[in-house]
């Protein structure tokens, strides 16, 4: 393991203004706190308060990304970070950029024959006979450039279908229909080339919504997964392959659904994953042995080398 002091002097970027700030401060809060216990002369800071001259006044030799959201997982904060000279934790300007991004993300997918399933985008105009015609029912709409399953809904019928839009337009100008893949939720998290155990999330009501995820106790998360070694191992190079696909590097993690057929469907990729004490990544990596304090140190070391994109 790296000594801390080959790290020189550490941010913490969390908060932000996205739709994820509460998420955020969770998170960075949890990574500062490893840090600091992990010796490294480390410092949280907010961008919301002092944006990026705030942060080159704090003189980093290199930040932890635990922002979620737009304006801190979708490419502009490592365009800027790339332009300071600073090294960060996690993807580069593209693989941010196209991960944050539903649509073109799953377009890649479909262009590399991964299975992804099929989708529409959405407009105040769109024929909504059309789009039920097309991708049958139920389907999810969801906001594009949005996490945390903020502004996504489940949609049962055509009547629906409008509202369901106009509730993810409050989040995003581009709103998208997907076909609903009845199944078992899965999610594999990646850590520096290396693949996690795999997840199985289990939700009382079916939907692992925003409270689900961040909140409830009630949320199952089996690990081991379930799956045999064969199919644990074919969903864990699935993601391995989804994750690349988009230029992923670092760490990240991939959703995943299965339908009664066995068959897996990407879903989407996070490539700033939280750090909370309800979050995924850290249940996979304690499965496999590492603690949450050496996570976050493998994290940060990643920046010690030369980026791959």
């Amino acid at each position: 393991m790296t000594q801390a002091s080959e790290l020189g002097r550490v941010v913490v970027l969390y908060g932000g203004n996205s739709a994820e700030r509460e998420v955020s401060l969770r998170s960075g809060a949890a990574v500062l706190a490893a840090l600091e216990r992990s010796g490294v002369d480390v410092i949280g800071y907010d961008p919301a308060d002092g944006g990026l001259v705030g942060l080159e006044a704090l003189a980093p030799d290199r930040v932890f990304i635990a922002l979620h959201g737009r304006g801190g997982e979708d490419g502009t904060l490592q365009g800027a970070l790339e332009l300071l000279g600073i090294p960060y934790t996690g993807s580069g300007v593209l693989a941010s950029a196209l991960g944050m991004d539903k649509q073109r993300t799953k377009l890649v997918w479909q262009a590399l024959g991964l299975p992804t399933p099929e989708s529409l985008m959405l407009d105040a105009d769109a024929d909504w006979d059309d789009i039920v015609a097309r991708l049958g029912l139920p389907l999810i709409v969801k906001p594009v450039h949005e996490g945390s399953t903020l502004g996504i809904s489940i949609v049962d019928s055509r009547e629906a279908l409008r509202a369901a839009y106009h509730e993810a337009a409050r989040f995003d100008a581009r709103v998208m229909a997907e076909r609903f893949i009845r199944g078992e939720e899965y999610t594999v998290s990646l850590l520096g080339g290396r693949v996690l155990p795999a997840i199985r999330v289990e939700v009382p009501s079916g939907f692992y919504d925003y409270e689900a995820k961040y909140n409830s106790n009630d949320t199952r998360y089996h690990l081991p997964c379930g799956l045999d070694t064969a199919q644990e191992a074919a969903l864990g190079a699935l993601c391995r392959q989804a994750f690349e696909a988009v230029g992923g590097e670092g760490w990240g993690r991939v959703d995943v659904m299965r339908d009664g057929d066995g068959r897996f469907w990407l879903i989407e990729v996070n490539t700033a994953p939280g750090m909370t004490d309800h979050s995924l990544v850290p249940q996979a990596a304690a499965h496999a042995g590492i603690d949450f304090d050496t996570l976050v140190l493998r994290i940060l070391t990643a920046t010690l080398e030369p980026r791959q994109a």
